[in-house]
Order: structure tokens, then C-alpha cells, then sequence
């Protein structure tokens, strides 16, 4: 009798995993709050009158001559802590979030991020997903802030209803430049071009997100049916299928995308899990259609756009700021 000691083994590698993971969690959380520390000391001394804008390059020509094989503490670096100190000094929502991220994270949202708002949705991003810099460079770079809180915009009911439904998370416009595929495309190749930038599409529409399969196989009748691809959502429990459309959104996509979700809830489905969601991705969409087809129908679907490349952030800046006015003005007359 041959006797395998591979899973025995397997759970001693999964203590040495868990005790890495918290001390590299503990090692950047002294980390943080060691540059919030420096970067509080250099603010106060820096509005000395005796110092002045002089003491952050006198710091660093210190740190230069007497300690050069530390690194970032240079004068651009000593100004990140300094500014790290002051953007977050008296903010109570932040206070709990800055150690959960890395300093690297930290300093791409300081450099990109306008406002407050945009700085927490990004760090909450982080957190939730466990973005890596690359990754969190690629989804600020996409605009996914402005994408999201453009997609949170009021709109009809029957769509209104649907965002609810699944819990507001899914955008109104996703950006797939990573698929790196001219702007003709069939809808067969751009279904196996996501499949092999599965990882990138995941990113995209979140790491909630696990691929359950493509061209999904669902009998009804005597029929068979396939669905492009199948995700599982673990926030959402449930089951989300995705159908992709190279072309604008038309209403019969609705009736067919209702058949999958019933046949998914009848023959998939778990007891305990959530009732289906659908994601027709589409090249465009009249608003106006999507919300005359959603209206009738009784599973949760959403329509979004799908862009090949990445969309200008100015524009999106631009769309978002009047948004944010059309809605104040709105709030001031009522």
C-alpha cells in the first residue's frame, strides 16, 4: 500500500503561507505608518520659519551623505511622506484603510487621484480586489472611477431596477484595450481573445469574478443552447452569463438572454445561491431601446458597452463633472 503524505504536507504549507501573509501585512503596516510619522515631522518643521521650503532638500543632501544606501529618501520621497501626512491628517474614513495598502499604491493614487472621493474609491478598490501597482495603474489609467461613477447616474426604472438588484456592480461601459484586436471582429474570435486574456477581463469586471466556462452548454426541450461565457460572482452568489454583441444592442438579445438565465436557475443553480444575472456586452446602445426591452423582462440583465481602446480620461473627467453639476442643480431646486 502506497501511502501519499501529500496532503499532510500540504497543510504545513499552508500555515508557512498564512504566517507570510501577516508578517508582510505587519511589515507594511510599520512601514506606512513610519512615512506617515516622518512625514508628519517634516511638515511641522517645514512651517518653521527657520527652515522653510529649505528643510526637505536639507534632509535629503543628510540622508544622501550619511545613510546612502537608504532608499527613498531622496527629496522627491521625503516630499511623498510629507504630502502622504497631509492629504490624510484629519480624515477619519482613511485612517483605517492607509496600512492595508502598499507605499507604491499609496504613491500612484497620491499622483493621479483629484480628489478625496476618487483617492478612497481607489484605496477601497484595492483593499477589496488586492490590486498589485501594475494592476491598479492599468484601472486608474482606464478611467474605471469615472466609469463607475458615470454608470451610477440615474437612469430609467426597468435599469434602476436591475442595478439594484445586482448590488450596483456592474459598469455601464468596460474597456478592453488589453484584447490589443483591431476594431473589426467577429463575435466567435472576440470570445477567445478574452478567454486568453482571462486575467485582464477579470480585472476589468472585478475579482469577484471566477470563469466557470465558455460556450456553456444549456438544454431547453429538445434544444441546446451555449453560452458565450459563464462566471461565477461570489459577492453576489450567483451565476453570470455573458453574452458578447460586435455590434449595437438589439432587443431580441433580451429574450434569448432570458431563456439562459431560467435554464441556468432550473438546471444549475444551487439551492442556496442567488437567482442568475445577465451582461449583454455590446460595441454601442441606445439608452432609450435598452430600457424599452428591459422593461417587460423579469431577470436581472444589464446592457454595457464594450470600447476596444482605451477611452480619453479628459473626456470622461469632462462627462463626470457635468454629471456631478446637472445633479446639484437638480438637488438645489428641489
Amino acid at each position: 500500500m502506497i501511502i501519499s503524505y501529500d496532503k499532510h504536507f500540504k497543510k504545513i504549507v499552508d500555515i508557512i503561507e498564512i504566517a507570510r501573509n501577516r508578517t508582510y501585512r505587519k511589515i507594511n503596516e510599520e512601514l506606512i505608518l513610519m512615512y506617515k510619522r516622518i512625514g508628519k515631522y517634516i511638515s511641522e518643521q517645514s512651517t518653521d520659519t527657520k527652515y522653510g521650503d529649505a528643510f526637505i532638500q536639507k534632509m535629503a543632501d543628510f540622508f544622501a551623505e550619511k545613510y546612502p544606501d537608504l532608499k527613498g529618501f531622496n527629496r522627491r520621497g521625503l516630499y511623498r511622506m510629507k504630502q502622504f501626512y497631509e492629504l490624510y491628517k484629519d480624515n477619519l474614513i482613511v485612517s483605517p484603510l492607509v496600512t492595508q495598502l502598499s507605499w507604491s499604491n499609496h504613491l500612484k493614487i497620491m499622483s493621479s487621484c483629484k480628489t478625496m472621493e476618487e483617492r478612497i474609491f481607489y484605496m477601497n478598490m484595492c483593499i477589496n480586489e488586492h490590486l498589485s501597482k501594475r494592476e491598479l495603474e492599468r484601472q486608474i489609467d482606464s478611467g474605471y472611477y469615472e466609469r463607475y461613477m458615470l454608470s451610477k447616474k440615474s437612469l430609467s426604472p426597468a435599469i434602476e431596477k436591475t442595478k439594484k438588484a445586482t448590488g450596483n456592480i456592474f459598469l455601464d461601459n468596460y474597456v478592453l484595450d488589453f484584447l490589443d484586436v483591431p476594431e473589426t471582429i467577429s463575435e466567435y474570435d472576440l470570445q477567445k481573445s478574452i478567454i486568453k486574456n482571462l486575467k485582464n477581463f477579470i480585472l476589468e469586471i472585478g475579482k469577484n469574478f471566477t470563469f466557470v466556462g465558455e460556450e456553456y452548454r444549456v438544454q431547453v426541450g429538445k434544444h441546446d443552447y451555449y453560452i458565450d461565457l459563464l462566471f461565477y460572482h461570489r459577492g453576489l452568489s450567483c451565476l453570470v452569463a455573458f453574452e458578447l454583441k460586435i455590434g449595437e444592442f438589439k432587443p431580441e438579445y433580451i429574450g434569448k438572454m432570458n431563456l439562459y438565465l431560467e435554464a441556468l436557475d432550473r438546471e444549475v443553480k444551487k439551492e442556496n445561491e442567488n437567482p442568475s444575472v445577465g451582461i449583454i456586452l455590446c460595441a454601442s446602445k441606445d439608452d432609450e431601446v435598452v430600457e424599452f426591452a428591459l422593461s417587460r423582462s423579469l431577470s436581472p440583465t444589464m446592457v454595457s458597452e464594450y470600447n476596444l481602446k482605451l477611452i480619453d480620461k479628459k473626456l470622461l473627467q469632462k462627462k463626470l463633472k457635468e454629471y456631478i453639476e446637472l445633479a446639484e442643480n437638480v438637488s438645489d431646486k428641489h
